[in-house]
């Protein structure tokens, strides 16, 4: 459920920056959310047409986009791309070391509204 309150605030923000513009329509939105994030895009996209209703978001298009999963070993600083269900057999290929730092995949946040 905190699909929903994330998407009440990526609404907010998105509205805010409209009527900063003195937009009259949001045409589209492109989020990026990352691999390892909980948030669900069906429920992101339900969420965000019902409360999006009356407002000049109303029928923007909606994207997201997945950030994959990237790792920097904690020994080299390599960094690596992992699969979610990788992580915990995750080995740097440089060192061979099984410590890590999370660089990307659980992020979530607006990278562009289109108005007019």
């Amino acid at each position: 459920m905190h699909e929903l309150q994330i998407t009440e605030r990526i609404l907010e923000i998105v509205l805010k920056h409209a009527q900063a513009a003195h937009a009259k329509n949001v045409i589209s939105i492109r989020l990026t959310i990352g691999e390892l994030s909980d948030l669900e895009n069906e429920w992101v996209e339900k969420y965000f047409a019902h409360l999006s209703k009356g407002t000049i978001a109303e029928k923007a298009l909606l994207q997201i986009d997945r950030t994959p999963i990237a790792l920097q070993c904690d020994a080299c600083r390599c960094t690596l791309r992992v699969d979610k269900n990788a992580i915990p057999d995750a080995t740097c290929p440089n060192c061979a070391c099984e410590r890590f730092s999370l660089v990307s995949g659980r992020e979530y946040r607006i990278e562009d509204i289109r108005v007019i």
